[in-house]
């Protein structure tokens, strides 16, 4: 049974682009729940693609699946007690399927976008400093020099790539999307976060910005074993980051057309 009262909105943003720092500032508020990185958009392409097998094709019962299809949202956050879900995911992602138009078949609810912009190559910085920080990051087992850990960051079905995608297709709407910039985020929290509750057409909650709490949702918090230390460790205070690392020339003469 859906929760009338709920409201789901998506967050689309880069790694690296203060993500983590927006969630733990948002979900100060115990209406909402702003998600780690969601399953939810591989739950519903991958049950999509099921009418793509030889058993569908030999009954195609389209009615029960779209049951399951139509209801992915609300079976998964069905135990969440927010009223408010910020789910995080590559939503605008257009194809065949496309993230997107799945959503708007598929959940028969409206939903809106909230998207996180940073400079690509302040991203790739912020990937060098971390990943030579903590000899453990995952990008170190992906290549020797920076040129071949930046580069294998980019494969086409990698969340860098997904998001970018998202991100160009989230232009197209925007009277569903509310775009911040990075460096507002981190300047002008207090305003940043004013304007933010006028698109969620709720009213301003009081949030904090030092102190930062790490994440914690419903209990649960981020295992950075699996991806490397400190990958979503954010500083107590909300400032911009202090990075020194450049961007080798080859990834920036490939990528520094992208911007947004």
């Amino acid at each position: 049974m859906k929760n009338q009262s709920r409201k789901l909105f998506f967050l689309i943003a880069l790694p690296r682009s203060g993500n983590t720092l927006f969630t733990s500032i948002i979900n100060q508020n115990t209406d909402i729940a702003c998600t780690a990185n969601s399953l939810t958009l591989e739950i519903m392409k991958n049950l999509f693609l099921l009418k793509r097998t030889d058993v569908f094709q030999n009954f195609q019962d389209h009615k029960s699946l779209d049951n399951i299809l139509d209801n992915v949202y609300d079976l998964y956050y069905k135990d969440w007690p927010q009223r408010i879900i910020i789910d995080r995911g590559p939503v605008m992602i257009s194809g065949n399927p496309g993230n997107f138009e799945l959503i708007k078949k598929h959940y028969k609810h409206p939903f809106k976008c909230i998207v996180l912009l940073r400079d690509l190559m302040e991203v790739f910085a912020s990937y060098m400093k971390w990943y030579t920080e903590n000899p453990d990051a995952f990008p170190n087992k992906l290549g020797k020099t920076d040129e071949e850990k930046l580069m294998s960051l980019m494969y086409e079905e990698g969340a860098m790539v997904k998001q970018i995608k998202s991100i160009q297709n989230a232009k197209n709407y925007p009277d569903m999307c509310h775009f911040i910039k990075y460096d507002d985020l981190v300047s002008d929290p207090k305003n940043t976060f004013i304007n933010l509750y006028q698109f969620l057409e709720e009213p301003y909650y009081p949030h904090y910005f030092q102190n930062l709490k790490q994440i914690n949702i419903n209990n649960i918090s981020y295992d950075d074993t699996v991806l490397g230390k400190n990958m979503h460790t954010i500083r107590p205070v909300v400032k911009k980051e202090i990075n020194k690392y450049i961007v080798p020339e080859k990834i920036r003469q490939k990528y520094e057309h992208i911007k947004f």
